[in-house]
């Protein structure tokens, strides 16, 4: 039986596994719709960086939870996040399931709807529950649609449709992420989003010796990389750096 929920209702899940899919309506001047999901504490607050599960890093550090990406059917586009709930460590008290709309209001996203699938082997095609997702103002540029949270041995599914109108910033200062908000925005004018890396330093300069003039036919030196942000893979750069696509820039407390 599909649960038909309204914002606040919860109801319990009893599957060990679940998927929560974000659908919504393809249409002239409806921005891109982004899934992702934040585990947090009894207090509301991330332990780390690592456990917001978003585009530039798709998979929890425990595998418990992950993205799926985006899927269209017809002129709906779905975007996913699946949890294994048998997996979640204890000191995770809640995975909440965020859309945002790469700083675009939300009153241009249509038929905003969040399902809830049972993602284990006896699962069926028919979700467990869902949830029309509708913004108090529109003005909000990330939702949190619904959350799982433990009660007792179990777990629940609670519709919540909380909404913010500084976007990830917002949503990220609120649950114990740090934002540095001086942060560069990309070329393609998007913000920053989550950069796990330092910022490297400049080197302390240093009086070089004098060095005699090169041969007229002497190359001159290699123009060196720039300090600031890891260079690009392919160019000398931490392999594990990725320039992200969207959202705030976040740094580790």
């Amino acid at each position: 039986m599909t649960h038909a929920m309204q914002k606040g209702s919860n109801i319990p899940v009893r599957a060990a596994a679940v998927r929560a899919v974000l659908r919504w309506t393809d249409g002239p001047r409806v921005p891109d719709v982004d899934a992702s999901a934040l585990l947090v504490g009894p207090d509301g607050r991330v332990r780390s960086d690592e456990d917001f599960v978003f585009y530039n890093q798709p998979r929890h550090p425990s595998g418990a939870v992950w993205r799926l990406g985006k899927k269209r059917i017809g002129d709906a586009i779905t975007d996913a996040v699946q949890a294994d709930l048998a997996s979640v460590t204890a000191q995770v008290d809640r995975v909440l399931v965020v859309a945002s709309a790469e700083d675009e209001p939300f009153e241009r996203v249509r038929d905003l709807r969040i399902l809830l699938y049972d993602a284990t082997v006896e699962g069926g095609a028919e979700p467990l529950a869902y949830f029309d997702v509708r913004p108090e103002t529109g003005a909000e540029t990330a939702l949190i649609c619904g959350e799982l949270y433990r009660r007792g041995e179990g777990w629940k599914f609670r519709a919540v449709a909380e909404g913010y109108s500084d976007g990830l910033v917002g949503l990220a200062t609120d649950h114990g992420i740090s934002v540095d908000e001086s942060a560069p925005a990309p070329d393609d004018g998007r913000t920053a989003a989550l950069d796990r890396t330092e910022a490297l330093a400049p080197p302390t300069p240093r009086t070089a010796p004098p060095v005699p003039p090169a041969p007229p036919t002497q190359a001159p030196p290699p123009v060196q990389p720039a300090y600031g942000y890891p260079q690009p893979v392919g160019q000398g750069g931490d392999p594990s750096f990725r320039l992200p696509v969207q959202g705030p820039q976040f740094l580790r407390r």
